[in-house]
C-alpha cells in the first residue's frame, strides 16, 4: 500500500500515512503489543493441565518446541513486514505474492483467530474476577452446556468490551500506553512468582518430570497456536509505527522469545511450589500455588490480578490486529467497504473496531464453556494463515529476489529459502495435529464456530473477481475491477 508499490498519491504528512493512520508507535510499543498479545489468560488456567498431562519437563520441552516453531515463523514475518510495512500484514504479503483470493483466505483465517481470542478474553474477565469475588454471579439468565449464566457475571465481560473498544477507537497511542503499564504490572507478578519458587519451591514437587510420554507432549504442543498468536499483531499496526523498517523484524523475534521465557517460567515456578497431586485439586493452579508459597490469600489474588492483566494486554493487542485486518479487507473491497472507514478525528478503523467489539460484548452471555470452544475453533485458522504466509515468503524470495528487504534473513543465498521452507513444514505439522484421530481434533461446538466463520468467508470469497493476478499493484487492480462492475 505504499506510493511506490501501489501508484498512490504523494506521501502524507510525517505523522500520518496516506490512509490516515497516525505514526505514533515506537519500538517499546511494538514489543509491548507483541508480547502482551501472547501473554493472555492461558497461562493461568492451563498450567495445571499441562503439568498433569506432560509433567514438568515434558511441558517445558513442549513449550520450548512451540517457541522455536513460532520463532521460525516470526523470522518469516520479520522479513515480510520490513519489506511491506502496511496495515493488514498478511493481506499485503499474500496479495503481492499469490493474488486476491489467496490474500482473502489468509486474511480471513488470521482474522477469525484474532476474533475468537478477543471473545475468549471477554469471557475470561468475569471467570477471573469471580475467583476474587465468589459472589459475582447474581440474577440467573439461562444455562449453556451445563453452565448457568448470570446477568452480573456476563455484564462484567460485556462492559469490559465497551471500555477496551472505546480506548482503541480513541487512538492506538492511548491503547499502547495502557498496554505498557499493564505489562509492567504483569512483570512484577512474574518476579513475585520467581521469588516464591526460590523461597518455598522444591525439586521434589516437580516430579514426575515426564508424564504420559509423547501423548502429554503433544497435548501441550497443540496449544501453541493459541498461546503464541499475537507476534503477528506487529505487522497489522506497522503503518502506525514511527520506526525504521529494519527494526520491525527484530521486534517480532524479541516478543516471541519473551513469551516463550514467560511460559517456561510459569511452569517451573508453579510445579516447584505444589505437587502435581495438589495442583490437580486446585481451582486455578497458578494462583493456588503462589498462595501456598506465601501462605497468603492476598498473594493468590494478586496472581489472579496478573492473569487479568494478561487478559487485557492480549485483548487490547488482538483487537488492534483484527480491526486492521478487517480494515484492509474493506479497503480492498473483499468485504463491505464499511469496514474500511477511518475515524475522521482519531485516525482509527472505528467501524471494524465496533464490529469486533460487538462480538466480544455478546460472548460472555454464552457462559464459561465458551472458553474451550473459542480456543479450539480459532487455533486451526491461525496455523492456516501462518502456513500461507510461509508459502508466500518462499514464492517472493524466488520470484522477486531483488525486492527491497531491509530485514533479510539468511542473507542473499539459500539460507532464507531454507528458513522459509522449514516454516512451511512446521506449520503443516501443526495443522496435522487437528486432523481426525489426532490430539487437537475439534469438539462439536468448536467445529460449529469454525465452520460458521468459514461459511461466511465463502460468501465473500465467491464475490472476489477472478483473474486478479499477484503483483505490487494487485490491490489497485482489484479495487478498480470491483468499482467497474458496480458501475
Amino acid at each position: 500500500m505504499s506510493d511506490i508499490d501501489h501508484g498512490g498519491p504523494a506521501p502524507a504528512a510525517p505523522d500520518r500515512d496516506e490512509h490516515g493512520f497516525k505514526k505514533v508507535l515506537g519500538r517499546l510499543d511494538a514489543i509491548a503489543l507483541g508480547f502482551g498479545a501472547m501473554i493472555g489468560f492461558g497461562w493461568v488456567i492451563l498450567t495445571g493441565d499441562w503439568l498433569a498431562e506432560a509433567g514438568t519437563m515434558g511441558a517445558v520441552l513442549a513449550l520450548l518446541t512451540g517457541g522455536l516453531i513460532m520463532a521460525v515463523v516470526g523470522l518469516v514475518y520479520g522479513e515480510l513486514v520490513a519489506a511491506m510495512p502496511y496495515a493488514g500484514g498478511e493481506h499485503n504479503y499474500l496479495m503481492r505474492g499469490m493474488g486476491a483470493r489467496w490474500a482473502f483466505l489468509g486474511s480471513w483465517a488470521i482474522t477469525g483467530g484474532y476474533i475468537t481470542i478477543v471473545a475468549f478474553e471477554a469471557v475470561a474477565v468475569p471467570r477471573t474476577i469471580q475467583y476474587i469475588f465468589p459472589g459475582l454471579s447474581q440474577v440467573p439468565l439461562w444455562t449453556v452446556a451445563g453452565f448457568e449464566v448470570h446477568l452480573t457475571w456476563a455484564l462484567v465481560g460485556a462492559l469490559s468490551a465497551v471500555v477496551i473498544t472505546g480506548i482503541n477507537i480513541r487512538g492506538v497511542k492511548h491503547a499502547s500506553v495502557a498496554q505498557i503499564f499493564v505489562i509492567l504490572f504483569l512483570l512484577i507478578v512474574g518476579l513475585l512468582m520467581i521469588f516464591g519458587a526460590f523461597a518455598r519451591g522444591s525439586a521434589t514437587n516437580m516430579e514426575p518430570f515426564f508424564a504420559t510420554g509423547s501423548t502429554g507432549f503433544f497435548l501441550v504442543l497443540v496449544t501453541v497456536p493459541f498461546l503464541f498468536v499475537g507476534f503477528d499483531v506487529i505487522p497489522q499496526v506497522s503503518e502506525e509505527m514511527h520506526l525504521p523498517a529494519k527494526q520491525l523484524g527484530g521486534t517480532i523475534i524479541t516478543s516471541v522469545l519473551m513469551a516463550a521465557a514467560w511460559y517456561v517460567m510459569v511452569v517451573l515456578t508453579t510445579s516447584s511450589v505444589m505437587s502435581v497431586a495438589d495442583l490437580a485439586g486446585a481451582d486455578i493452579a497458578v494462583a493456588d500455588a503462589m498462595g501456598a508459597a506465601f501462605d497468603s490469600t492476598l498473594v493468590a489474588n494478586l496472581l489472579i490480578a496478573g492473569g487479568l492483566a494478561g487478559i487485557l494486554t492480549s485483548w487490547n493487542s488482538l483487537l488492534m490486529g483484527a480491526s486492521r485486518l478487517l480494515w484492509a479487507l474493506g479497503n480492498s473491497r473483499m468485504v463491505p467497504a464499511w469496514f474500511g472507514r477511518m475515524h475522521p478525528k482519531y485516525g482509527t478503523p472505528s467501524n471494524a473496531l465496533l464490529f469486533v467489539g460487538a462480538i466480544s460484548f455478546v460472548a460472555p452471555f454464552f457462559g464459561a464453556q465458551m472458553l474451550g470452544w473459542l480456543v479450539d475453533s480459532g487455533s486451526p485458522s491461525i496455523v492456516i494463515a501462518y502456513a500461507l504466509v510461509s508459502v508466500v515468503f518462499v514464492l517472493l524470495r524466488r520470484r522477486e529476489p531483488e525486492m527491497d528487504r531491509p530485514f533479510r534473513i539468511g542473507g542473499r543465498g539459500r539460507g532464507g529459502l531454507v528458513i522459509g521452507v522449514l516454516s512451511v513444514v512446521l506449520c503443516l505439522g501443526l495443522i496435522s495435529l487437528y486432523l481426525p484421530g489426532m490430539p487437537a481434533f475439534l469438539s462439536g461446538p468448536a467445529w460449529t464456530i469454525f465452520g460458521l466463520w468459514w461459511l461466511l468467508g465463502l460468501v465473500f470469497l465467491v464475490r472476489i473477481p477472478r483473474g486478479i493476478r499477484p503483483g505490487a499493484d494487485a490491490e489497485h487492480r482489484l479495487v478498480a475491477e470491483v468499482e467497474r462492475r458496480r458501475g
